[in-house]
């Protein structure tokens, strides 16, 4: 049925969307079979997409499939400034050459879920250092600073006497202005994006553009039950090992499967409310926890990927049995402290973190717990060292 498919038209409107501005608008251009520019920045201020960028794509994914434009926008620019939304803290200010960096991963990444070949390309540097001064402040005079302060993230940092910085002031404008270059039909992002997308709308106005429909997500909570940041630790990467994103999925609260379900599979909202039901009438959350964690490998890694880290989670954690596969490390010296081994092997990312973990009991050499963070010891062939409950090491002398 094509661009017009109604059945494809309302699943937009009914999975994972937590506003739509203006909705009626959006419904009659789409049922009326025009061909829309979806956009969708991101910002390279990591290396890694996550599960949250993901639920964002496969929104996208929808509106591709149905025969719209995608429009993303790489922000290598917006990316040294750092977008404050949701943010209790000030972002720092990144570097071009970093930026770069970061971005470097990120088609290998949406390619998993976008067809790459039909996306149109921008990075807003094109225009943005083309930009006079002149011209930014007339941007500046369409929102005002008690618009932006009035933010909830903003409110909270006023009251703990935090700094706010100007240039997160400007941020909307940036995002805003992205619109009116790529002329936008339609943007989507999360939800704590919505006042940058508003503001998208006001400033396509001022450039005597039709504004730009909207489409907010649902936030996705962090595996720890907390927001999610990549500083806490608490996320799921599309480029993790398929051991990686199995077992995060297991190990986070049972609490959580329905929204994961919900937010990052494609198994249909009647199946997860039975399992929903299932579990209220005494079903073991564990089963629903190993289903949901298959259906998100098998998204990103493929199915006999995901058969593969069942049997292996199967296989470490139920029979109590070593990995298949254990990544060896040669060592250099004839003795260690714990803390450097872990710190050197890369199975921690800082001495400090190795320090935290071997008090937390959370470190064994050859199944022997070591709580003593000045442990030194002769490191034999052979030896295994595993931290936490998924990281292992063979020793190799």
């Amino acid at each position: 049925m094509g661009i017009t498919d109604k059945d494809k038209i309302k699943k937009l409107f009914l999975r994972n969307v937590e506003k739509v501005i203006d909705i009626e608008h959006l419904k009659k251009r789409l049922l009326g079979g025009e061909k829309l520019r979806i956009k969708h920045g991101i910002d390279p201020t990591g290396t890694d997409l996550h599960l949250g960028h993901a639920m964002v794509l496969w929104k996208l994914k929808e509106f591709q499939d149905l025969g719209h434009k995608i429009v993303l926008i790489l922000g290598d620019y917006t990316a040294q400034i750092g977008d404050p939304s949701d943010k209790l803290h000030k972002r720092p200010f990144l570097s071009a050459k970093q930026v770069i960096q970061n971005a470097r991963t990120y088609r290998k990444q949406i390619v998993k879920i976008l067809d790459i070949r039909k996306i149109e390309w921008h990075r807003n540097s094109e225009w943005f250092k083309k930009m006079s001064l002149v011209e930014f402040e007339k941007l500046a005079d369409l929102l005002s600073a008690q618009q932006i302060l009035h933010r909830r993230n903003f409110q909270t940092r006023w009251k703990n006497e935090q700094e706010i910085l100007i240039r997160e002031l400007h941020y909307p404008l940036y995002q805003g202005y992205d619109s009116v270059m790529v002329r936008a039909d339609v943007e989507i992002g999360g939800h704590d994006q919505l006042f940058n997308l508003l503001a998208g709308r006001k400033i396509q106005k001022y450039y005597n553009q039709e504004p730009q429909d909207i489409m907010t997500l649902n936030m996705l909570i962090g595996l720890d039950g907390e927001k999610m940041s990549k500083t806490m630790d608490n996320i799921i990467n599309i480029n993790d090992s398929v051991d990686d994103q199995y077992g995060k999925i297991m190990s986070m609260g049972d609490d959580l499967i329905e929204q994961y379900f919900e937010l990052c599979t494609n198994v249909s909202l009647s199946d997860i409310n039975k399992m929903v039901i299932a579990m209220g009438r005494g079903a073991n959350p564990r089963d629903f926890k190993e289903k949901l964690a298959y259906e998100i490998v098998r998204l990103y890694h493929g199915e006999n990927a995901a058969h593969q880290a069942q049997d292996e989670f199967n296989r470490v954690f139920r029979d109590k049995k070593l990995p298949k596969k254990i990544p060896h490390y040669k060592v250099e010296k004839k003795t260690y402290t714990l803390v450097n081994l872990l710190y050197k092997s890369g199975l921690v990312s800082s001495k400090g973190e190795a320090r935290r973990l071997i008090k937390q009991g959370a470190v064994e050499v050859d199944k022997n717990v070591i709580d003593d963070w000045q442990y030194e010891f002769e490191p034999k062939n052979g030896m295994i060292i595993k931290v936490g409950k998924r990281r292992f090491i063979k020793l190799e002398t």
